[in-house]
């Protein structure tokens, strides 16, 4: 369900901004959404899954909240971090 270390350092190297760069709000969503996509998969499997489910809730409060620092802060940025995402606005 978490983000192997293989997956994490393919995901960095697309999102960071420049190298090494691991903390960007660009790589930390990039990141959280492959954990939120893992979640879900899991949980239409097992619905009943509650812990799952409120650590799933925590994850997107905390994506969302990086989105809406991305977006007041670089609009441009925050645009193409959601099209290359695939992810409503």
């Amino acid at each position: 369900m978490s983000v192997t270390e293989s997956e994490k350092a393919k995901i960095i190297a697309e999102y960071a901004r420049n190298e090494g760069d691991t903390g960007s709000s660009e790589v930390q969503v990039a990141i959280l959404t492959t954990r939120i996509t893992n979640l879900t998969e899991h949980l239409k499997i097992h619905r009943k899954d509650q812990a799952t489910t409120r650590g799933l809730l925590a994850l997107v409060a905390s994506r969302r909240k990086h989105l809406r620092f991305l977006r007041r802060k670089n609009f441009d940025r925050y645009q193409k971090l959601v099209s290359k995402l695939n992810l409503r606005h």
